[in-house]
C-alpha cells in the first residue's frame, strides 16, 4: 500500500437531512453517507472537501489517519457549555491544536503528524466510535482531555519544569481517555503518572440531588420543556454546573515532577519485565533439564541400540536425519560426562567421522556442535 487516508465524520446534535445528505453525495460518490455519518478511506486520491467545512456545517466529531503518521481529531460543541477562555491555559504551548467559533458552536481541531504508536497499523475503522464519549465529558465541564494534550508539551519538554498541572491529575481514566491516549501517542508512563491523582470524574447522585434542589422552580420548568423539545444539552449542562461548584482542586503537581514519577513508572515496568524474563529463563532451563534426565535415562535403558539408531539417520542423507542424528550424540555426550566414559564416547565420535568425512553437511553439523558444547567433539 503506497498510501492510505482514512476520514469518518459523525452528526450527534442534529442528524443530516435530505439536503445535506445530497451536498455530501455530489463531494464523494463512493463514501458511505447515512443520516448520521460520512465514512470513506484513499488509497490513491483523497477528500475532495474540507473537513473545517464540514465540521462547521454538518458535523460534531471528526477522526482522520493517514498511514505516513497523521492523526487528526475534530470536536464541535456548543459553545454556551465550554468557554474559550477555559480550555487556552491547556494549549499555551501547542501549535497542532486549533480553536475557533463557527456560529454557535466551538470547533477544537487536534492534528498532529508523525505520531509514534507501538500498535499494529490500524485502518481507523471504529476508533471514532471509541473516542466519541470525550466529547460527552467535555459537555459536562471534563476537561481531561485538554489536560492530555498539556501531557503531550510535557512530553516534548517544551513545559517549564515548574509548571503545575493545569487539573490535579487525571484519574480515574476512562476507556476514551485511554483511546485518545493512544491515537495521539502519548506517553503511557506520563498518562500513568498524571492518573495517579485526580477528583473522581463521576458525580454522585447526592451531589446533583443538591444541585437540582436548588434550581428555582421556573429554571426547572424551563430545563424540562428543553428536553421535552428534544434539547440533548440539559443533562450535560446541569453536570457542568454541578462540577464547576464541587471541583476542590487538591495539591497539584509540576511538570518536572509528573516527567520525574514517569521515568520511575518506566524504570519499574523496565525491572518487571526484566524478572519476567528471567523468570521465564529459569522456568524454561528446569523444564529443559528434566527433558534432558527422561532423555537420559532413555538412552541408558537403550544402551548400544543408540548408536544404530545415529547410523540409521546419517544414512538417510537429509537435513532432519542429520539433525536427528546431531542430536542423538548430543544427549550422548551428556551421558558420557555424568557416567565418566569420555574416552569411550570420543573414541566411536571418531569413527563416526572417519566414515562419514564426505558427508559435508552432516560433518558440518558435527562441527558446529563441537563449537557450540562445552568440549569440541573431535
Amino acid at each position: 500500500m503506497s498510501e492510505y487516508q482514512y476520514y469518518e465524520f459523525q452528526a450527534i446534535d442534529r442528524p443530516l437531512d435530505r439536503a445535506g445528505q445530497d451536498a455530501l453525495r455530489s463531494i464523494s460518490s463512493r463514501a458511505r453517507i447515512t443520516a448520521t455519518s460520512f465514512t470513506n478511506h484513499y488509497e490513491w486520491g483523497d477528500l475532495k472537501g474540507d473537513p473545517r467545512k464540514f465540521m462547521e456545517r454538518w458535523f460534531d466529531l471528526h477522526l482522520y489517519l493517514a498511514n505516513w503518521s497523521t492523526r487528526r481529531l475534530m470536536l464541535r460543541v456548543p459553545k454556551r457549555f465550554v468557554n474559550q477562555a477555559d480550555i487556552d491555559p491547556f494549549l499555551r504551548e501547542i501549535d497542532w491544536v486549533e480553536v475557533w467559533t463557527s456560529g454557535d458552536n466551538l470547533i477544537v481541531d487536534i492534528c498532529r503528524d508523525e505520531v509514534e504508536v507501538d500498535d499494529d497499523w490500524h485502518d481507523g475503522v471504529g476508533q471514532l466510535a471509541a473516542l466519541a464519549p470525550l466529547r460527552a465529558d467535555i459537555l459536562s465541564g471534563d476537561f481531561r482531555l485538554f489536560y492530555l494534550l498539556w501531557l503531550t508539551a510535557v512530553q516534548d519538554e517544551v513545559v517549564p519544569e515548574d509548571e503545575l498541572e493545569p487539573l490535579p491529575g487525571i484519574a480515574p481514566l476512562t476507556g476514551a481517555l485511554e483511546g485518545f491516549a493512544e491515537f495521539f501517542g502519548i506517553d503511557p508512563d506520563l498518562v500513568e503518572a498524571a492518573a495517579e491523582l485526580g477528583a473522581d470524574a463521576a458525580l454522585p447522585q447526592s451531589e446533583l440531588r443538591k444541585a437540582i434542589a436548588a434550581i428555582s422552580a421556573r429554571e426547572k420548568d424551563d430545563l424540562l420543556l428543553r428536553v421535552v423539545d428534544g434539547d440533548t444539552h440539559v443533562a450535560a449542562e446541569l453536570r457542568n454546573r454541578v462540577r464547576k461548584k464541587n471541583l476542590a482542586l487538591g495539591k497539584q503537581r509540576s511538570a518536572g515532577m509528573l516527567r520525574m514519577r514517569a521515568k520511575e513508572i518506566a524504570e519499574a515496568r523496565e525491572r518487571a519485565e526484566a524478572e519476567r524474563r528471567e523468570a521465564d529463563r529459569r522456568r524454561q532451563a528446569a523444564e529443559a533439564e528434566k527433558a534432558l534426565r527422561t532423555r537420559l535415562k532413555i538412552l541408558q535403558q537403550r544402551g548400544v541400540s543408540v548408536w544404530r539408531e545415529i547410523e540409521q539417520e546419517i544414512e538417510r542423507r537429509n537435513p532432519s536425519g542429520y539433525d536427528q542424528a546431531i542430536n542423538l550424540l548430543c544427549d550422548l555426550r551428556a551421558l558420557a560426562i555424568e557416567e565418566g566414559s569420555q574416552h569411550d564416547f570420543s573414541q566411536r565420535l571418531a569413527s563416526i567421522r572417519a566414515r562419514h568425512e564426505k558427508k559435508g553437511k552432516f560433518i558440518e553439523r558435527l562441527s558446529k556442535l563441537g563449537r557450540d558444547g562445552d568440549e569440541r567433539m573431535v
